[in-house]
């Protein structure tokens, strides 16, 4: 059986398991589309939010940018976990307890305004957007390498799943789905991270092999990818390079503080009967998403070793240290396919090069001494590595067929969240709690799945576009959640004197100066072609990278809202009682 087909069948049969429970668990009511029904036990739910959580950017992108950042992608794994003990620790057992259905409905009635809820849906529906980009980019690259196909037609056939079971289960089908998805998943991600880490160090545990000597040798794997990275002229791999040190630090709090004001991630913890649960489900959580993250820097850096070493196999500059073109393997030529992997034979010589030609010195010498014209790599992807992993360190068809199903298991599991997410923002927060309180629980739930319809459309096409590789769009995304939603959602539950004017203002000023300087750089809209300044150090405004921004838009948000606090009446007295009753503990709960 060959590859392509042992891997449709993989994936096939995942998705039939899927798109049927999603119709043994069809939402009947709002409740059950909304939160479930409130029903799901918090070790099944802390499952489902790992799922819901690891998207595509952390299981098919971040080991990639940690693969080509070395040390300095570990401001990914700092930010997302931490901001998930954050989100745990100060906002999930408040929120629950409040009892709403969603995060624009607490923002409402915390601060008696329907125009804080209206802003708070605004704040939420860019978010989710700009992070469901990610995932269908995820999503389509996972398909276009099963199917060997482009990367658009491999991204429309991802948009036709997600369709059917996000559009037919609601967050009752989408629970009991991420579950069977985490556990595929999580073998997908360590099961080939096991392999490798045999292969290379003789260590089973990635997390260890990582730190290990290589088979056979007394060099650690870290000195000997150190010193291979700087032949080729790049940095060492264990030490900064490829942000500076106060882009990483931007970076890691913006992250933090975005995982911990995810709409679509907090709404898990409403599924759950009571307080206390919430509180279990996000150990839970925790506990399974540790698995992935503590294995993510392992994968990350024997992807690139392995991927050097494919073509580079022997001494740089000798004819034994280069893969000739004609005898590629057959990973790079499927790949080559979907265009995500690119060669270009520039100096003729019918093999290939790869290094740092960004680097003028480094050129300037390879080219004086090796007759080099560039990097012959013209294309490669970051968002590959993970899934073309097992296939350059040669493990068996049926890892390369697990890890497909996997990756595609990742980016569906939190593209059928944020979906949900901006659904009931627009039917439930927008049109039931604004616009048209007597609408129908029917034409509710109508007008929650047409909503995901356009949402899945516009983030396909971003997605075919994007401004980014997936963990760069997602970590847009939390910039974005991190200078709206957080200040919010922390002031609503600690600050008792924060008032509607205050909160108002804060999301206004947080959510306004993070996308006006995103779309300075990325285009607006994330339309390609629509940049003002150019995206690198060099444009950015002080040296601040647009994925990092999102700190200082919550700092802004923060300060604004005190500002305008202070000018303004306290909240009414019941409000503040409110406030207060929500962080007094109950035994019940």
């Amino acid at each position: 059986m060959d590859q392509q087909t042992l891997s449709l069948l993989v994936v096939g049969a995942t998705f039939a398991l899927y798109i049927g429970i999603a119709i043994w668990a069809r939402a009947g009511s709002t409740s059950e589309f909304y939160v479930a029904g409130r029903g799901i036990n918090p070790i099944a739910n802390g499952m489902a939010t790992a799922a819901d959580w690891m998207s595509a950017a952390s299981f098919i992108s971040m080991a990639g940018l940690i693969a080509f950042l070395g040390f300095t992608g570990g401001a990914y794994l700092m930010g997302w976990t931490g901001g998930y003990v954050l989100m745990a620790l100060l906002l999930a057992p408040y929120l629950r307890k409040f009892g709403k259905f969603t995060v624009p409905e607490f923002i409402g009635d915390r601060y008696y305004s329907k125009a804080a809820r209206i802003i708070a849906v605004i704040s939420l529906i860019v978010m989710s957007v700009t992070y469901v980009i990610g995932q269908m980019r995820g999503v389509g690259i996972a398909f276009s390498n099963i199917l060997e196909v482009p990367l658009a037609t491999g991204l429309i056939a991802g948009m036709a799943v997600v369709f059917i079971y996000a559009v037919l289960g609601g967050m009752k089908g989408i629970t009991y789905t991420q579950i069977a998805q985490y556990v595929i998943m999580i073998f997908a991600y360590t099961v080939p991270a096991i392999f490798i880490a045999i292969n290379l160090t003789g260590n089973p545990l990635p997390q260890l092999g990582l730190g290990s000597t290589l088979q056979g040798t007394d060099t650690f794997l870290l000195e000997a990818l150190d010193q291979t990275m700087v032949d080729l002229g790049f940095h060492a791999y264990t030490e900064v390079g490829g942000m500076s040190l106060m882009n990483m630090f931007l970076l890691t709090l913006a992250l933090m503080i975005g995982t911990a004001g995810l709409p679509h991630v907090i709404i898990r913890f409403f599924t759950v009967p009571r307080v206390r649960d919430a509180r279990k489900s996000a150990g839970w959580a925790l506990v399974f998403i540790g698995i992935l993250y503590t294995t993510a820097p392992a994968v990350g850096a024997m992807a690139i070793w392995n991927l050097v070493n494919t073509v580079h196999p022997g001494e740089i500059g000798t004819e034994e240290g280069h893969l000739a073109h004609a005898d590629r393997p057959a990973w790079m030529e499927r790949w080559e396919q979907t265009g995500l992997l690119e060669f270009e034979d520039k100096n003729g010589d019918g093999v290939i090069q790869y290094y740092n030609d960004s680097d003028e010195e480094f050129a300037e010498t390879a080219e004086e001494d090796y007759g080099w014209e560039g990097s012959e790599i013209v294309t490669l992807d970051r968002d590959i590595m993970v899934l073309a992993n097992p296939e350059i360190a040669g493990l068996p068809g049926w890892v390369i067929a697990l890890v497909a199903a996997g990756g595609i298991a990742a980016a569906l599991s939190t593209a059928a969240g944020l979906l949900l997410a901006i659904s009931s923002a627009i039917s439930h927060d927008l049109l039931k709690g604004v616009f048209t309180p007597r609408i129908s629980e029917k034409n509710e739930l109508l007008a929650g799945r047409i909503a995901m319809a356009v949402a899945i459309l516009f983030a396909g096409y971003l997605g075919l576009n994007p401004p980014g590789f997936a963990a760069e769009v997602v970590a847009l995304a939390f910039g974005l959640a991190a200078a709206s939603l957080f200040p919010t959602l922390m002031m609503g539950i600690f600050m008792k004197k924060m008032n509607k004017e205050g909160a108002i203002a804060g999301m206004l000023v947080g959510l306004g100066t993070t996308l006006l300087y995103i779309f300075t750089y990325k285009g607006w809209l994330f339309f390609s072609g629509t940049a003002m300044l150019p995206d690198n150090p060099d444009g950015w405004l002080l040296g601040v990278n647009p994925t990092g921004f999102g700190a200082i838009g919550a700092v802004f948000n923060f300060i604004a809202a005190y500002i305008v606090m202070k000018l303004t009446r306290e909240p009414p007295k019941d409000i503040q009682d409110l406030v207060e009753s929500v962080r007094v503990p109950r035994t019940e709960g």
